[in-house]
């Protein structure tokens, strides 16, 4: 009787995987049940698939409001000793490396974020954590840690070496990645296996501030605190800046016009470059401005204009939204290349055009953007978490699966694009590299650590019992075959610097023969721990 029951079981877990018991649940009509499982999971994959074309447009848009942040500056005045003559300078609000860690990093790393915390609270009142966050944050590690430079690596010219200037920084970066992942297997393994208590998810958010605290120091050489290394030839301006010769150089430098300006000679750009934010000699972009005797009508037109410029620029982004030919690609010779283009404009104008809701990023430095843009990736990747919820229901693929490869996939897609345009027009790889390494303590400390704390927050008081981790097993398993498969990536761009002299670039056969590797690691990731999950290893 037993083996009878035993053999039940294991039809009806192979029926679940290849889909033969009926899902009920649905998505938007209560007709869709009435598909084929086969039929549905295709459709739920390609609605998947364009979720993560409009979260790579709001995040573009996102990227733009954040450069705008942290453009910011405040006016310093001082009195010249020799002169008595007043010296106004503007000082950038926010430190680099600071940005790079927080407003950077929490911005490209947003989607997974968002998805976890949102499958978290969908969770609240659950005993069991769900698995769709810690399973994509994870994912999404190993596609930073290993697509992403394998693209960076083959970016730049050939012969062309980029190697990252402030090793110090890096260092901790990358010492606070590691111990990320370390941390959280200790926590899942060793400390109090297979549950999570509210002192370990208290302690995971905690780690982030202290990750702040020890880059800043390092950034500023703080004695005891920071590793005894010279910065290195890290240029002045991390972006060449592109000179405008049809401006005076003693004009003052009007971003809302500028703004509009590029609105309408750029038309539609996806990809927006983030990374003029480390321009040293970035006084251009200031927010406040002082005239010397400028007439008070003056100021007050100025205003206006201003004003007049930002309705313009919203108007604009509606309008472009339904553009389907853009002056760009009204230029191409091709008429099955113009049609492509108008086919994928056309697929993108529903976002577009959603999207262009979110006021212009000169609005108050960018900060209503910025957080307009937030809840807007925190609606679709609500969808997301529907769909993906759908597409394990009707196929029976192990969520942690499906976590591991498209959902850290495609929330992981602005991360390679930040990365790839960094590689591209910056003078060293600082940012292409400290993105991967900044996003993937943000991933865990943040991305794991706040949905940890909601529930087991919730759990304490209502049940007074800790979290538990329902594949905790699996997860663990994943870390270690991420921790080893890092070390790997790590040595490699190592050698590259003592061999090559840089992390990126270099001799064309020994970038793709790099990329390659990164490549298979990542395959040996993905497969190993999508095996451990589904419990065939």
């Amino acid at each position: 009787m037993a083996s009878i029951l035993n053999q039940t079981q294991e039809l009806q877990e192979s029926s679940k995987v290849i889909g033969h018991v009926r899902c009920e649940n649905y998505f938007i009509f209560p007709g869709e049940n009435t598909l084929s499982d086969g039929l549905r999971g295709v459709l739920y994959f390609l609605a998947l698939a364009y979720c993560f074309i409009g979260l790579s447009a709001i995040t573009a848009r996102f990227f733009k409001s954040m450069e705008n942040v942290v453009k910011h500056s405040r006016k310093v005045v001082a009195i010249d000793p020799i002169t008595n003559a007043q010296v106004i300078t503007y000082k950038k609000v926010w430190n680099f490396t600071i940005a790079d860690i927080s407003l950077l990093a929490f911005g490209t790393s947003f989607p997974q974020i968002s998805l976890a915390t949102i499958d978290a609270i969908r969770n609240i009142g659950e005993r069991y954590a769900g698995g769709l966050g810690p399973g994509t944050l994870v994912g999404s590690a190993a596609f930073d840690l290993f697509p992403i430079p394998a693209v960076c690596v083959v970016v730049p010219k050939a012969g062309e070496l980029k190697k990252i200037s402030d090793l110090g920084v890096w260092l901790v970066e990358l010492v606070w990645s590691f111990w990320a992942y370390i941390w959280l297997y200790i926590i899942l393994e060793v400390w109090s296996p297979n549950v999570i208590t509210l002192l370990e998810a208290l302690l995971t958010v905690l780690q982030y501030g202290l990750l702040l605290v020890h880059a800043y120091a390092q950034d500023k050489r703080w004695p005891y605190l920071s590793l005894p290394m010279s910065r290195g030839d890290r240029p002045e301006e991390w972006v060449p800046e592109e000179i405008d010769q049809s401006k005076d150089d003693n004009d003052v430098h009007d971003v809302y016009s500028d703004a509009a300006q590029e609105a309408v000679e750029s038309g539609n750009r996806n990809i927006v470059d983030i990374f003029s934010i480390h321009s040293a000699n970035n006084d251009t972009g200031i927010t406040y401005h002082t005239v010397a005797d400028t007439p008070p009508n003056s100021a007050t037109k100025k205003g206006k204009a201003k004003n007049s410029t930002v309705f313009k620029l919203w108007k604009h982004q509606f309008v472009d939204a339904i553009t389907l030919e853009t002056s760009e690609s009204k230029k191409v010779d091709s008429i099955y290349l113009r049609i492509a283009k108008s086919f994928w404009q056309l697929l993108l104008a529903p976002w577009k055009l959603l999207f262009a809701f979110v006021p212009p990023c000169n609005i108050a430095h960018g900060w209503v953007a910025f957080i307009c843009s937030l809840l807007f990736i925190s609606g679709v990747a609500f969808v997301v978490t529907r769909l993906t919820d759908l597409i394990s229901c009707v196929t029976g693929i192990n969520p942690y699966v499906i976590a591991f490869t498209a959902l850290a996939g495609g929330t992981s897609w602005p991360d390679l694009v930040a990365s790839k345009i960094a590689a591209e027009r910056q003078l060293t790889a600082d940012s292409a590299i400290a993105n991967i390494t900044c996003s993937n303590s943000v991933n865990i400390y943040v991305g794991i650590g706040v949905p940890w704390l909601i529930n087991t927050v919730y759990n304490y008081f209502a049940y007074k019992e800790p979290l538990y981790i329902e594949n905790a097993k699996g997860l663990s398993f994943s870390l270690l075959i991420f921790f080893a498969t890092s070390v790997g990536c790590i040595a490699v761009l190592v050698l590259r610097r003592l061999i090559i002299g840089a992390e990126l670039g270099g001799p064309r056969l020994w970038a793709w023969l790099t990329s390659a590797y990164f490549m298979m690691l990542w395959v040996v990731f993905v497969v190993l721990s999508s095996l451990k999950v589904s419990g065939i290893i």
